[in-house]
């Protein structure tokens, strides 16, 4: 299968190593040092037990007509990402090309084939002028959820750290020939990628911690064990956690785990910074629109308060506009002794 991969990051170089380890054709759409670096040794993957293999059949390059038509298109970029490059990726589009939409958060496309009073609704949070929407057709869309957390270590060279679930599902829950084959070229690879007959529900499921955890690091700095162990933002996780649940409920969402679960899950995970702390430690700008915005934005769809929701997504859209305006990052640093 010709797959093209945009974006060579953690998530993106990580899926486009193991489909071209797996024999899969893999061109990677990138940029700068890691178009330079996958050029020159192609994509070193280092497994989470510390074998490390290269994919050195990959290509790359930053020129959508020069990929030209692909089987497969996976987007792997953060969501916010997106919109820079959503113009060039029909290049990538032959007559049957689908794509595989790797963002977290709720999606451009969640309305598309959804039903009800909200079919086609535009989800202005993440899609503020419908331009994903026009230049990525939803009818070649098939979701998908991931699971796995990776890091990009190099340019070049990513280091897989736990996970290999990816399940994938057509946007109106069929069980479609095109879904199979995704799903088993996937599974060639070595990965776990179930077919669901309702992919919003496994989005609602990892957006349901991503919403809270996420945005609470970012303006506490805390880890998942702290944020979990400190009973005030355990308790304010836990509520904005309810408030998510009402308006998924109203969309005709239920959630497969107990809201205690879903946290005691996340403490589980130990001392381990989200990738919103990492993107403000690191002065990139916060995921905060498909993670909270969103949510905010299908609260008042469904005519659900979500109070504590409002609240978090403010502080982090000042924080955002604060690091933007003073060009800077935001770290604790300790104390010399």
């Amino acid at each position: 299968m010709k797959v093209a991969i945009v974006g060579a990051g953690a998530i993106g170089g990580y899926v486009g190593a193991m489909l071209a380890l797996a024999g899969e054709e893999v061109t990677f759409l990138v940029r700068g040092a890691n178009l330079a670096a996958i050029r020159k040794q192609g994509i070193k993957l280092i497994s989470h037990d510390g074998v490390e293999r290269v994919a050195t059949s990959v290509k790359a390059t930053d020129n959508y007509a020069e990929a030209g038509p692909q089987d497969l298109v996976i987007l792997a970029l953060k969501a916010h990402q997106v919109d820079a490059v959503a113009d060039k990726v029909p290049k990538l589009f032959g007559p049957d090309t689908c794509v595989v939409t790797m963002q977290n958060g709720i999606p451009f496309w969640y309305f598309h084939k959804h039903g009800g009073a909200l079919e086609g609704r535009q989800v202005s949070s993440v899609d503020a002028e419908g331009r994903l929407a026009a230049c990525i057709p939803p009818e070649r869309i098939i979701g998908c959820v991931v699971y796995p957390a990776s890091e990009l270590v190099a340019p070049g060279v990513v280091r897989h750290v736990e996970g290999e679930r990816f399940p994938v599902g057509e946007l109106d829950g069929s069980h479609s020939a095109r879904v199979q084959a995704i799903s088993d070229c996937f599974t060639r690879a070595g990965f776990k990628a179930p077919v669901l007959d309702n992919i919003r529900a496994e989005i609602w499921l990892k957006l349901w911690g991503n919403l809270s955890f996420n945005p609470i690091s970012a303006l506490s700095h805390a880890t998942l064990e702290g944020i979990c162990q400190f009973p005030l933002s355990r308790e304010l996780a836990a509520n904005m956690m309810r408030e998510a649940e009402t308006v998924a409920s109203k969309l005709g969402i239920s959630f497969r785990v107990t809201l205690e679960k879903r946290i005691a899950g996340a403490e589980k995970v130990g001392r381990h910074k989200t990738s919103m702390l990492m993107d403000v430690e690191a002065g990139r700008g916060p995921e905060i629109d498909a993670l909270v915005g969103s949510v905010v934005e299908l609260g008042r769809f469904t005519d659900t308060p979500t109070p504590h929701i409002d609240a978090v997504y403010s502080l982090v859209k000042l924080l955002e506009r604060t690091m933007t305006d003073e060009q800077g990052q935001v770290r604790l640093l300790k104390l010399a002794a």
